[in-house]
């Protein structure tokens, strides 16, 4: 085979090699998009009139340079220990979790002194008991029951963990609203329902109706009202401002790690514009010589 032939039959096969990966892509790009979908679930039918959609909030995190707002957390951490800790538990958190870079970043002090409020359960002893001790920062939030049994007892059903709450509850969004909200990275549907749903005690007449959670009827009652929390800082005690603040929280409750996950992607991004720049000299050094 002379020469001209052989260079034409490797741009051929090169042609080939490059249609079939962009093909690849194209498909890995639509099985990526299809499991978004269910991951975010079918799109429930709007009936404005039965169950409104929580209005979307916004939020200093959001996005992919957003990031926690301490004085938030902190606020939010308030919330939670004077008022949510009553019913519901944190389980997945422990008191030094309050430290780390990134959340509440309280002091090593007043991580001790919080610690220390508790009672947590140990043991057994040296007489095989169980005892209470005062909490360590080393230890995790103990649930205000002791089991879920005794929690539905007591207040007739067992409130849910609030660890991951932020995280496990979600808005449905109709097409084409979540194919826009994989580009915009947008994942705070569960705060805007948290938020909704402090805010959704709207009849007087009914304190069990809620505007915002399915069927209307929610067993928990209306846990906030204006100035039940005092703030330091000057910012407004609402409900409204209360209820954004226990849902940041609990938002970073549940992803602790996200302003380093942010950031660590940042960096992959970066190294992979540099790198795909690279491949794309390398490729055209190299068939830089061959006819097209």
């Amino acid at each position: 085979m002379d020469r001209p032939s052989e260079e034409k039959t490797m741009v051929q096969k090169h042609r080939s090699f490059t249609l079939a990966a962009l093909a690849g892509l194209a498909l890995g790009t639509l099985a990526f998009g299809t499991l978004a979908v269910r991951a975010e679930g079918p799109a429930a039918p709007q009936n404005n009139m039965e169950e409104p959609i929580p209005p979307r909030q916004s939020w200093s995190f959001a996005g992919p340079f957003g990031k926690f707002d301490q004085a938030q957390l902190q606020r939010g951490f308030e919330v939670y220990q004077k008022v949510c800790s009553a019913c519901h538990s944190l389980k997945l958190v422990a008191f030094r979790d309050l430290g780390e870079p990134g959340g509440p970043e309280f002091s090593e002090a007043q991580i001790k002194t919080l610690a220390a409020t508790y009672k947590v359960k140990d043991g057994p002893n040296d007489s095989g008991d169980m005892f209470e001790r005062p909490g360590r920062p080393s230890d995790h939030f103990p649930s205000p029951f002791a089991n879920e049994q005794a929690a539905a007892a007591a207040l007739g059903t067992a409130p849910p963990d609030m660890s991951d709450l932020a995280k496990a509850r979600s808005i449905p969004r109709p097409f084409p609203l979540f194919i826009f909200d994989l580009f915009t990275q947008y994942q705070e549907q569960g705060l805007d329902y948290i938020v909704g749903i402090m805010n959704g005690y709207t009849d007087p007449n009914d304190p069990k109706y809620n505007a915002y959670f399915p069927g209307h009827k929610i067993a928990m009652p209306k846990p906030l009202a204006d100035g039940i929390v005092p703030y330091t800082d000057g910012t407004p005690q609402t409900v409204d401002q209360y209820s954004k603040d226990v849902a940041a929280f609990l938002f970073w409750a549940a992803e602790p790690k996200l302003d380093e996950r942010k950031e660590l992607g940042f960096h992959v991004i970066l190294f992979l514009i540099v790198f795909a720049g690279l491949l794309y000299f390398t490729k055209k050094k190299i068939w830089s010589s061959v006819p097209h």
